[in-house]
């Protein structure tokens, strides 16, 4: 017999696999229940809906992608290094994916429309961590005199996400990496203009 934890993870991996690359609408708790070979009633017993199951399953994902980038962050010694930790993550995607169906963020941002206001908000969460992060680098670059002190962090967070999350899209539809290595090489010389 599984105990409670593996089988929630389970849930929680093979749904937010289906939710990725089928979408979340189109995904059904049969679907589900055939990823898994759990029945409806033990899904059931660990989410109370579907809903509250995709919220948790975006939520692992999102924890998945910032436990990797976090370490790559720690690992960098400088702001610019640990700029080019998220560059190398997000260029590294197109090739090792953490997921199958490309960018939970960006999947769920698009499918979570006024009528699923609960995953709407799960994605919103997600996008927020993301640039609150990001924020968080340029002002300690800023506190480290690595980077110049007028430089807005809220600003260049939304200018380096929006053009990432563009450039694997963009990628992805592709099928190359063009996109993704031209708008990061562009990334590269903003971080250059911007730092000390």
């Amino acid at each position: 017999m599984r105990d409670p934890e593996t089988t929630k993870n389970i849930i929680l991996k093979e749904s937010g696999n289906l939710f990725n690359t089928q979408g979340y609408k189109a995904t059904s708790i049969s679907d589900i229940t055939k990823a898994t070979g759990l029945t409806k009633g033990a899904i059931y017993r660990h989410f109370d809906s579907k809903s509250d199951l995709e919220q948790e399953a975006l939520r692992s994902l999102g924890k998945l992608m910032f436990t990797e980038l976090g370490t790559s962050i720690r690992e960098a010694i400088n702001f610019q290094a640990k700029m080019e930790a998220i560059f190398s993550f997000f260029e590294d995607y197109m090739n090792t994916p953490l997921y199958e169906g490309g960018c939970p963020l960006m999947n769920a941002a698009i499918e979570a429309d006024d009528t699923n206001t609960a995953l709407r908000q799960q994605a919103y969460n997600m996008l927020a961590q993301l640039k609150a992060s990001v924020e968080k680098l340029i002002d300690n670059g800023i506190k480290n005199e690595q980077v110049q002190p007028e430089v807005s962090a809220r600003f260049y967070s939304t200018i380096f996400i929006a053009t990432l999350e563009g450039g694997i899209m963009m990628s992805k539809l592709e099928r190359n990496k063009n996109a993704i290595e031209t708008t990061i090489a562009h990334l590269r010389k903003q971080v250059f203009d911007i730092s000390i």
